[in-house]
């Protein structure tokens, strides 16, 4: 598993340790990590979505 996150040249190498690789920054530790308030409200906007784009599917397969 330690494996997956090695480099596999000195350009991707140099991208990790200097710009920064985007795949780490975004997970599910990362969830974890933010206070509890942006958590909360950020799990709202994303129900809140979801629940939006389905009931407008459901709305427009009735009309």
């Amino acid at each position: 598993m330690k494996d997956e996150n090695k480099p596999f040249n000195d350009v991707i190498d140099h991208f990790n340790r200097i710009e920064g690789n985007a795949s780490n920054v975004v997970s599910r530790n990362a969830v974890k990590k933010l206070p509890k308030p942006l958590k909360y409200f950020g799990y709202f906007m994303a129900g809140f979505i979801s629940i939006s784009i389905l009931l407008m599917i459901i709305l427009n397969l009735l009309h």
